[in-house]
């Protein structure tokens, strides 16, 4: 491998958000270590960017993470990590399997922590680099269905302005951001059973406008990036509006929805 690139690690590499970020970066001239637990897709994508090192493992275990860590740990030339890997379920809490939730918090929360810690203590050293935690318009409220995603998504968000905090006290030229979409066209809501229908087609980004939008706020330094237009308004909305209208709102809506899909 030639140390002299600039090289990128991506988690959750094989589809979606992951792999629009592989496309760009490998056009940008990064150096790419891809991460995900379907090697077949991983191999597949690096034998199209030409160049691109596979690494498969399941996040949710403790020794595929240590694995990626170790990874981390030996890359001399790491510039950029992007801990993308994740996934959501439907139904209430109580009702969904706790396999399932377990593993969203070992995934979202357990192993964002330790690979961003990986990569920072990579990165500080050299002073340069950057790291993007993905989550999701999601953080800035709760929704009855999403629990577990809502919740870890805002942990995400709070653990990445802490480390921003933590960077530029020291002044720090490493970057770190929160990257928080909203609807985009991936295999992310199938993979889930989420039907798209009901959801109007101009609420969909594509994953490249979402790389765009990530990319270009790391420059600037924007520790939290909400790309589009409408989802910046909702962020805002959830903000200013009163904590008691929001959740009258969000009760009612998912009381409808639920009589909806009875009759």
């Amino acid at each position: 491998m030639d140390h002299t690139r600039r090289t990128a690690l991506i988690t959750g590499a094989s589809s979606g958000i992951g792999e629009a970020f592989a496309r760009r970066l490998a056009c940008d001239g990064f150096q790419l270590i891809l991460v995900a637990r379907r090697k077949e897709l991983l191999e597949k994508l690096a034998g199209e960017l030409g160049d691109a090192e596979v690494l498969a493992a399941d996040l949710t275990a403790d020794a595929d993470v240590a694995r990626v860590e170790e990874r981390i740990a030996a890359e001399p030339g790491l510039e950029l990590a992007i801990n993308n890997a994740g996934f959501g379920t439907k139904g209430r809490f109580w009702e969904t399997p706790l396999a399932g939730q377990r593993q969203m918090h070992e995934l979202h929360v357990m192993a964002t922590m330790r690979l961003t810690r990986a990569a920072l203590a990579a990165m500080t050293p050299r002073n340069k680099g950057g790291v993007i935690n993905v989550s999701s318009v999601a953080a800035f409220g709760q929704s009855p269905g999403n629990t577990s995603y809502c919740c870890t998504k805002a942990w995400m968000n709070s653990f990445t302005e802490g480390l921003d905090l933590e960077l530029r006290s020291v002044r720090s030229g490493v970057k770190v951001q929160a990257l928080c979409p909203g609807f985009t066209v991936t295999g992310f809501h199938d993979t889930m059973g989420m039907s798209r229908q009901g959801i109007p087609a101009w609420m969909w980004m594509r994953a490249e406008d979402v790389v765009d939008a990530s990319l270009r706020g790391l420059e600037r330094g924007q520790a939290v990036v909400v790309p589009g237009a409408f989802y910046k308004l909702i962020v805002v909305l959830e903000k200013i509006a009163p904590k008691w209208l929001r959740s009258m709102a969000v009760v009612s809506a998912a009381r409808k929805s639920r009589r909806t899909v009875e009759n």
